[in-house]
């Protein structure tokens, strides 16, 4: 597992045509904490685009973000997913 550290002010932005192996570890990111704060709503956002690109195993995790969300997050992490979707 990745033990280092990622530079979001100098990270390129995910394509549309990334492997949702990418979307997947950008959840995953987000939801472990690796930034040094866990941000739920950008963990669903990335395991619900993951889940659209067939991960299957992102939709588990999502449920599993949900689970600690209230509904006013969920809304607002579908709505950045539709977002990501449309502009790219």
């Amino acid at each position: 597992m990745f033990q280092g550290t990622f530079d979001l002010e100098t990270a390129t932005p995910v394509d549309a045509s990334a492997l949702s192996d990418v979307l997947f570890e950008r959840g995953i990111y987000w939801a472990s904490g690796r930034s040094g704060i866990v941000d739920l709503v950008a963990a669903h956002k990335w395991f619900n685009l993951a889940a659209l690109k067939g991960r299957k195993d992102a939709v588990a995790l999502r449920q599993e973000v949900a689970g600690q969300m209230s509904d006013a997050e969920i809304s607002v992490a579908q709505r950045e997913a539709r977002a990501w979707v449309t502009a790219h």
